[in-house]
């Protein structure tokens, strides 16, 4: 991308406001316990989909970084894996009997740390899930990987399993930096992981950075881009930090005055877009850079991205079954999640062999919304008739007072509204979560509490 005019920076401080990212809509917030497991069967029997997207959700991790808000077990006792592992097992010997007309295209673990299973752990459970679900013999499966706690022959042996993508920590290779968010890890393993990824034939090789983070600098965060070339990765995730202290207890551990103040942000958010566009990467989404040959790039060009609750994809018609404690599932016209704490996990599975714990069914507005939502947030197009001909409305009567919402938006030069389209334009792109606001019937319930992060 050439020509980066998102960068307003009275703009971007005007929008700066919380708001969802939409991995869904309606959002997790919106979930409810009178959603049962009887719904997510309904919903399953009726899905008009016969293909399947598999998370799988392994809590452990060896250490805890204080930056992080994922749902996670820190613990040096390994021996407590083979027990989630035993009731992973009954949890998906009891999905699995629903999903017996289903072909499993993508596959990923996260956490959590999966890799925090030992070699044996692993095939056992790849073994299983390929016992239990008919696999496709192209499917997408990828893991997380946390490159602390690893051997450079770890590489090895995912793929040897099938493992076919990887996504690599690396947050920011400054010492001060990772010593603050208590991350200390060597670079020049990481380097090396990513090259046996490569020698060793994966496809694609992901690397997540975070900026944001105490005691980063456009200088110093610089030296960690220049590493990120040399590392050379497929995909490249680029999140922004978001202290929600009240939250996430570990956030406590980094003090507002080690953070950079909001134009401190504002210009690690730019430098770094910019640097990494110019070393050839496309810039998918909000927050995801990806080779112009690979999948993501190409899916957008076309306009035919995707997102769900793992991010961007390619598979659009797919189910999404997640498996293990807090694991969200996206099937038919539900989303369900299960239990958070492991210990209602455990109990849940053992007497019924699911742990469903709240969820939604949607109803024909949320469809609606969430149509609108999903293409402006994956292709920055809307096309108002292909909504009209899908759920039969006219869409500017459907949609009177989100029109007008969009009227500041439009008078600040981000978008263009006719009657056949709204299209975000180059300076909005940052800004397509608060565009998307304006199409959310839940937001106005939730703008005035802090249960989001921030957009920038």
């Amino acid at each position: 991308m050439k020509n980066l005019q998102f960068f307003n920076a009275k703009l971007l401080s005007k929008y700066n406001v919380s708001g969802p990212r939409y991995t869904s809509y309606p959002t997790a917030l919106e979930f409810t316990e009178k959603f049962d497991n009887d719904e997510l069967n309904k919903a399953i029997k009726n899905s008009p989909n016969n293909g399947l997207s598999l998370y799988v959700h392994i809590p452990f991790c060896h250490r805890l970084c204080y930056y992080c808000g994922c749902n996670k077990v820190v613990t040096r006792q390994q021996g407590k894996t083979e027990t989630y592992l035993a009731f992973l097992e009954k949890e998906i010997r009891s999905r699995a009997e629903y999903f017996k007309d289903y072909t499993i295209k993508q596959m990923h673990w996260g956490g959590g740390t999966p890799t925090f299973l030992s070699y044996q752990q692993i095939s056992h459970l790849v073994s299983l899930l390929k016992a239990n679900f008919n696999l496709a013999d192209d499917a997408e499966i990828s893991i997380e990987v946390d490159p602390r706690e690893i051997e450079l022959e770890m590489a090895d042996h995912l793929r040897s399993v099938g493992f076919n993508r990887i996504s690599i920590g690396v947050q920011d290779i400054d010492p001060k930096v990772q010593k603050a968010i208590n991350r200390e890890q060597s670079t020049d393993f990481i380097c090396a992981l990513i090259e046996r990824a490569k020698d060793v034939g994966f496809k694609s090789i992901n690397i997540d950075l975070i900026y944001g983070l105490p005691f980063q600098s456009v200088a110093s965060f610089s030296k960690t881009l220049d590493k990120v070339k040399e590392m050379d990765p497929h995909r490249i995730s680029l999140f922004s930090y978001a202290h929600l202290p009240s939250r996430f207890s570990s956030q406590r551990k980094l003090r507002d005055e080690w953070l950079p103040n909001v134009e401190q942000k504002f210009a690690l958010m730019k430098h770094s877009i910019e640097t990494l566009c110019s070393f050839g990467y496309e810039f998918i989404g909000m927050d995801h850079f990806a080779k112009p040959d690979d999948e993501l790039a190409v899916a957008q060009r076309e306009g035919v991205l995707h997102r769900n609750f793992q991010g961007y994809t390619t598979l659009g018609e797919c189910d999404l079954l997640g498996l293990g404690v807090s694991s969200i599932s996206a099937i038919g016209n539900a989303y369900s999640q299960n239990k958070k704490e492991l210990k209602a996990y455990y109990q849940a599975v053992d007497a019924a062999g699911h742990a469903v714990e709240k969820g939604l069914t949607l109803n024909q507005d949320d469809l609606i919304r969430g149509a609108v939502i999903h293409q402006l947030m994956c292709n920055l197009y809307l096309d108002k008739e292909q909504i009209n001909d899908q759920y039969n409305i006219d869409f500017d009567s459907y949609f009177t007072d989100e029109i007008q919402q969009l009227k500041t938006f439009i008078d600040d030069d981000l978008l263009v509204n006719t009657n056949q389209y709204i299209k975000i334009d180059q300076a909005g792109r940052l800004l397509v979560r608060n565009i998307c606001m304006s199409f959310d019937a839940y937001m106005k319930a939730q703008v005035s509490q802090q249960r989001f992060s921030r957009v920038i």
